[in-house]
């Protein structure tokens, strides 16, 4: 079996113990939850398959939603931010087509690294708070809630991008 299946399966699992057993019980000034599951999308290498990276991130979905009773709006939300990744990267970086296959996060530069986890953070959530509301009737305070979460969210990702994604030489 190839290392970095072994890698990625650890990386998931971990991911998702850290989600479940920990940061689902924190409510920072009530409301805010810190969702970092989501941090399998942004270390996953653009050069592997797509399909790999959607079925993996359609089952990172369906375990949170197992574990959190939430009807599967993390796995539509997992599935869509995985599936646009690629056109964010693009939007980012301004590069041809033969330079995402060596694309890295660490490469990035902080500004744009802030762009591209905010941005699939924000739309992760708004896509995921929208399915669990489901009603217009109180948009102003999901979106509320996707703002400051998504924040707070883009900071512990951001935070564990540079405490433990390895630099890659260029």
């Amino acid at each position: 079996m190839n290392n970095s299946y072994l890698k990625y399966g650890f990386l998931v699992i971990l991911l998702v113990f850290i989600q479940v057993l920990l940061l689902n019980n924190v409510r920072f000034l009530g409301y805010i939850n810190p969702i970092i599951y989501i941090l399998f999308i942004f270390i996953y290498p653009i050069k592997e398959n797509k399909t790999s990276l959607l079925i993996s991130s359609f089952f990172i979905g369906l375990l949170i939603d197992f574990f959190s009773d939430s009807g599967g709006s993390n796995a539509a939300a997992m599935v869509f931010i995985a599936f646009i990744r690629l056109p964010v990267v693009r939007l980012i970086q301004n590069k041809m087509e033969f330079d995402y296959l060596l694309f890295h996060i660490k490469k990035l530069s902080f500004i744009q690294i802030i762009v591209y986890v905010f941005s699939l953070t924000f739309i992760h959530h708004l896509l995921l708070f929208y399915l669990e509301y489901y009603s217009l009737q109180g948009m102003l305070f999901v979106l509320l809630k996707v703002f400051f979460t998504a924040i707070f969210s883009s900071i512990v990702i951001g935070l564990s991008i540079s405490l433990f994604v390895k630099n890659t030489k260029a």
